[in-house]
């Protein structure tokens, strides 16, 4: 069993940046490690992934070139630097983890909130 704790949420102008963390306990993280969001009234969309072993990323377009998710093997943790912040990008944010060799996400944080105002 994985336990995910997530961090760094809050509220920003637009233009700023925060950076989200999330942190595992229970065991270590393994294949891939992902993000995602759920704004007021829509449903919960991918923003990014990390595998765990290689670190190779993947991004949802909506986000590509401003944020930035990566990886601290030593505190079994996952970051996600988010920059030039856009009121769209409000929403409570989740950080997820695999358990098995498919990209299929058994474990899930308690959610942080990115509130960013125009």
């Amino acid at each position: 069993q994985v336990q995910l704790v997530e961090s760094g949420g809050g509220l920003v102008q637009a233009g700023g940046s925060l950076r989200l963390s999330c942190a595992a306990s229970g065991r270590t993280f393994s294949n891939y490690v992902g993000w995602f969001r759920q704004a007021p009234g829509r449903e919960r969309e991918f923003v990014a992934h990390i595998r765990w072993s290689g670190g190779s990323t993947n991004y949802a377009e909506s986000v590509k070139g401003r944020f930035t998710i990566s990886r601290d093997n030593a505190k079994n943790t996952v970051y996600l630097q988010m920059n030039s912040l856009k009121p769209e990008d409000t929403a409570v944010y989740y950080c997820a983890a695999t358990s098995g060799g498919t990209i299929v996400y058994d474990y899930w944080g308690q959610g942080t909130q990115v509130t960013v105002s125009s």
